[in-house]
């Protein structure tokens, strides 16, 4: 099942901050990059990030994926941050939080999403959803970020 989180619960900010620091820290190693801002959020920069959260809770309650999303500019939904416990990979849990966020927001002319380019898995799980390359660009030496764009319409 997949809620809405809440930020201004401490229990909840705790579990999403370390299932952040454990999915994000795999990406970092994929992609030879270890700055990747999810890994320097603390609980109160978290707390105050102004992103929504939806996530996919364990038949015991514990958080095992999550997915937040911004409206950075009118007109479009960023996903900012996409995470599933390690020990939960290959169960389809990203693509139900990505379809989650897509059927939620209909009237969203266009979805963004940005990885690291050689996080194959993530490339691979947004161009299964309909994300095209847009842009790439370097982040750091040797390091490249693919920025990848979704117009609207509902999943098949």
């Amino acid at each position: 099942m997949i809620i809405k989180l809440s930020l201004q619960d401490d229990e909840m900010v705790d579990q999403i901050w370390r299932l952040q620091h454990i999915a994000y820290r795999i990406e970092a190693e994929k992609i030879g990059f270890y700055d990747i801002p999810p890994l320097l959020d603390t609980h109160e920069t978290l707390r105050n990030c102004g992103e929504t959260f939806y996530g996919c809770l364990s038949e015991d309650g514990e958080l095992i994926g999550a997915v937040a999303t911004a409206h950075e500019s009118p007109g479009s939904l960023t996903l900012m941050r996409m995470m599933v416990h390690p020990d939960h990979f290959r169960k389809g849990i990203a693509g139900r939080l990505i379809r989650h966020v897509l059927d939620e927001h209909l009237n969203i002319p266009l979805f963004i999403v940005s990885t690291g380019a050689k996080n194959e898995p993530a490339v691979a799980l947004y161009r299964k959803f309909g994300f095209v390359p847009f842009d790439t660009f370097e982040v750091a030496p040797g390091v490249e970020l693919t920025t990848f764009h979704r117009r609207a319409g509902k999943l098949a």
